[in-house]
């Protein structure tokens, strides 16, 4: 059965240091999906960018050899990856000889698209800042705001409002006080969110205290993100949407969902604190 109780998330692990596809554990999406009033078709696009900062393996001579790899999950696909078992997956390979990165990449799209249920994309990078774009996430900033806040959870989408009384408006809003929890082991999730969209002004205030609500919810980053483009869209009613997260890296990996009523995807700029 697919739920977090049953995957290595919170339980004592056993390390493997050789190629294990079977250590992967999908989760389905729908009924996170079906809790928020997502149906098909679903009413966005978007996809999950995961960075993995500590992946290695040996080279035919069995010298080590690192890399920085990029993954990209569609929102369509069926299931979502859960991260320790990726991470678990990964370390795998860090005495596995390997003849060069684009076998281990092949490898990686197979097992990956197989416990996602849909086609993966792999990149794999030298592990060097050239290799890298680094800028934070573009748009004003709303955490300056003098707003008294003293709701911390579960999230409440009652703060959430727009002026339809005014003139349509196009801006990009962002949040660096974006925090969630693991809901297995409650660990916490630290990110930065953009929200760009056109439509009626969306009150600023309400949209950071919306935000800050998060802080004590216990969801995975990818839901979190769905859950905000649907209350945006609910509340505000634009007449289009973007929500983008770019989280912290735990266990050497990071999660940055995207979602959009666009089908253009965000690049994957890395930010200060990742």
């Amino acid at each position: 059965m697919s739920t977090p109780d049953h995957s290595p998330l919170g339980k004592h692990t056993v390390y493997a240091d050789r190629y294990d596809p079977s250590l992967l554990f999908p989760i389905p999406r729908q009924s996170k999906r079906d809790e928020i009033g997502v149906s098909q078709p679903l009413p966005f696009h978007g996809v999950d960018i995961w960075n993995a900062y500590e992946l290695s393996w040996l080279d035919m001579h069995g010298k080590p050899v690192a890399a920085v790899a990029e993954f990209q999950v569609p929102a369509s696909s069926p299931n979502i990856i859960e991260s320790k078992s990726f991470k678990l997956y990964l370390n795998g390979f860090a005495q596995e000889p390997l003849a060069n990165a684009a076998a281990l990449s092949a490898l990686l799209q197979q097992d990956l698209s197989r416990a996602a249920g849909a086609p993966v994309t792999v990149q794999i990078h030298a592990p060097r800042a050239t290799a890298h774009t680094f800028a934070d996430l573009d748009g004003a900033s709303i955490d300056a705001l003098p707003v008294k806040i003293d709701d911390y959870g579960p999230p409440k989408a009652d703060y959430l409002r727009a002026d339809r009384d005014a003139e349509v408006v196009e801006e990009t809003l962002i949040s660096d006080l974006l925090r969630s929890n693991c809901p297995v082991t409650g660990q916490p999730d630290w990110g930065s969110v953009q929200i760009r969209y056109r439509g009626a002004p969306i009150d600023r205030e309400g949209l950071l205290r919306y935000l800050v609500s998060f802080r004590t919810h216990n969801e995975f980053h990818e839901q979190c993100v769905e859950r905000i483009f649907m209350d945006v869209m609910k509340r505000c009613t634009p007449q289009r949407l973007s929500v983008y997260a770019r989280y912290t890296r735990r266990g050497g990996l990071d999660i940055n969902p995207f979602r959009s009523t666009d089908k253009d995807l965000p690049g994957n700029v890395r930010g200060a604190r990742q």
